[in-house]
Parts: C-alpha cells; structure tokens; sequence
C-alpha cells in the first residue's frame, strides 16, 4: 500500500525565531503546537498522536499534560538527528493510513541559542553519538563542524569545489532571507566578500558557512486527505515520503564515502517515486543545512545534478529565485534560523499555499521537495504538493 497522496498537512505554525530568549524548549514547542492547530481549525481535542523531538529532549507526556492531550493513542519518537522530522511525517502517515491514529501533531525546535547552544557543549545529549564520544572526542573531533568540514575537504579534493561556491550557497540564504521578515538576518545583507573575509571555524567553514545558533520552535499537524477535505485550512498533500539509513552508523569518518551522501540518495529515490515525480517536476527546494557544504551534497545525492556538478550549479545562480531550482526561499538555517528543520516544512507549505511574501513566492508553485540530513549521514526526504 502506498501512503501517496493518503495523507495531508493540514496546520503549520511557529514560534518568532531569536537569538535570546527566557522560555524553555518545551515552551517554544507548546506555543508552535497551538499555532499550527489554530491554523489548521483544529483543537487539542481532536489530537490523537504527537510525535516529539528527540533532538529536543522531549516526549509525549509532556505534550499530554500541557495541552490536555486526553485521547492520545499513539507517539514515538525518532533518533536521526535532522533526519528525524521527516521520518516522523512518515510515521505519521503510517499512523494515519492504518487507522491507528487521525490527527498527528508533529513539533520541533530548540534553544540553540540560549539552551542547547552547540559551541558550548550543552547538546542533548543522543546515544548514537557513543561511539564518537569515546573513540574521537579525545582527540579533538568534538563538534559538528568539524565532521562535517571533512566531508566539505573530500569532495573539494574529489570534485574541485571551492570555497567560493559554499559561499555563493550562504549568499544566496541570506538574500531570501533579506525578503522574509521573519528570518533572522533580515535586514543584514550579505555579499561574496563579507563571506570571504569571515572568520574560519574548520577548514573550508568559515562563520557564515555555519547555520545560525537561534532560539525557536515550529510544528505540523497531519491528517487523511478525508478529513482534510472537511476543514477551512488549505491542505497539502503528502506525495511521498522516504527515510535511509547510512551505514556504518557509528561516525562520519568511518563512511566508505565522505563526499556522498549515499542514504540521502535512497530516500529521495523512495520519496520521489512514491510521488511519481522526478527531481525536475520540483518547483522549488528546501535542504535543511547546517554547514553551506550540505547543500551541495544534497543537490548531488537526490539526482539534481552529477556527482562534482553541484558546485558550478549554484556559481551559475540556479538556485536562486528565478532559477532552475530555487533554494531555501525562507532563508534555511544559514539566515532564517536553525529551528532542526521544522521551518523548511513549514516554508514548503507556505509555498504550495501561495501564502509567502510575494518578492519570494515561487511562481506556479505545485511541488516542493525538502530532504535533511541528521547524525552521521541519515537521510529523509519529503514531496509536498497540491
């Protein structure tokens, strides 16, 4: 059975995105729940299923004592890092399509700002990040940008990539986000130079090749296309959906391939068949990024270009608006907000709804694919559609 077009997201909602704020997690995650049910005409009565963030720490009891949650009926809770959101939505549809649950809210987030801040140190603590811990943290290989920082080396080595092309990804975030006046850096243009001249983190990542360390929140609300049809809310549908595992699980430098993102490439293939769509029907797309590389490898691993070409695909504008294939509208996590991905959903269906401010709506707007990447190389992917 397939969960094509089964399914439907039905309430999005978020919270503002910070750099500070007194609120706990869960409290930015409440306030985005209770915004995408407004959203979608839904109440927290109707919530059957929530699926919390394992990123954020958080579990299902507390979204049933906090809302009120009286009918709750099923939750799990996904451990891929990034990846895990849409994995969720996928559980979700599982959830939906089999008759266990009818109404699945979805949040995520964090206070990456001024909670679990990752420079310094204060991550929730995740246990797939053992092995890592014991074997390569004493010897310096302590955070994400240094992981990832190796794999940006081997395809520069591999492929030619240069830092200039990462910068032309931070670039063009921050010029969406320069017509999103939700995203941080709204009103902080940023030019090739200033890229250039900022300070290095780990080879090749300078500053503004790392997303931001914000505060904030979103979630989603799904449903069957049914019920869907019974609401006032514009719904979305869920064209297909896929998750992948990398293997070994353990590290990133223990991949067979550093510059390839091989489970990334499995659950777009998955996804986008179980659409029946091909990468060239998108319209638009939303790579959730934590470092400028990430963007290159996943044009690369879900088909968008070759192996090596993404480089000179984004050095020639095409992920621009206007372009062949515009990229994080919203400004991504480079310039809108590193919210674990939640806000590149959300920015999908604010596309397909026509409901972004117009200097950044893409035109004609009828699939939108996000994929994220979590751990060491998990991948998902997502195709929304009307």
């Amino acid at each position: 059975m397939s969960l094509a077009d089964r399914c439907a997201i039905v309430g999005v909602g978020n919270t503002a995105y910070t750099r500070g704020t007194d609120r706990s997690t869960l409290e930015l995650h409440l306030e985005a729940s209770l915004r995408a049910l407004a959203d979608a005409g839904l109440s927290t009565d109707d919530v059957d299923a929530v699926l919390p963030s394992a990123t954020a720490g958080r579990h299902a009891e507390e979204f049933a004592m906090n809302l009120g949650l009286r009918n709750l009926r099923f939750s799990t809770t996904v451990h891929m890092g990034g990846a895990s959101l849409i994995a969720s939505v996928q559980n979700a549809c599982m959830a939906i399509t089999s008759g266990v649950a009818s109404c699945v809210l979805i949040p995520a987030g964090r206070r990456g700002y001024s909670g679990e801040r990752v420079s310094t140190g204060r991550s929730v603590p995740e246990g797939v990040m053992d092995s890592t811990t014991e074997f390569e943290r004493p010897y310096g290989n302590v955070a994400a940008v240094q992981w990832f920082a190796q794999a940006a080396m081997r395809h520069m080595h591999e492929f030619g990539s240069t830092s200039e092309q990462l910068g032309h990804v931070a670039v063009n975030s921050r010029a969406n986000a320069n017509l999103n006046p939700q995203a941080l850096m709204h009103g902080r243009p940023m030019t090739m130079a200033d890229h250039q001249s900022s300070r290095m983190i780990s080879t090749p990542f300078r500053l503004f090749d790392c997303s931001l360390e914000s505060d904030g929140a979103g979630a989603v609300v799904v449903t069957s296309v049914e019920r869907a049809r019974d609401l006032d809310a514009v719904a979305v549908l869920i064209g297909g959906v896929g998750e992948a595992h990398s293997y070994p699980s353990t590290s990133l430098t223990q991949k067979p391939d550093l510059a390839r993102v091989g489970s990334l490439t499995e659950a777009s293939a998955r996804a986008f068949t179980m659409a029946g769509i091909t990468v060239d029907e998108l319209d638009c797309l939303q790579i959730h990024e934590g470092f400028t590389w990430y963007v290159l490898a996943a044009l690369e691993a879900i088909g968008a270009v070759g192996p090596g070409e993404a480089g000179p695909f984004v050095e020639e504008g095409h992920i621009a608006l206007g372009g062949r294939l515009p990229v994080n509208t919203h400004g991504g996590s480079l310039s809108e907000a590193h919210a674990s991905g939640i806000n590149h959903v959300i920015e999908a269906v604010r596309q397909l709804r026509g409901t972004v401010e117009p200097a950044r709506q893409v035109a004609e707007c009828r699939h939108v694919g996000v994929v994220v990447e979590g751990n060491f190389f998990e991948g998902s992917t997502l195709v929304l559609r009307r």
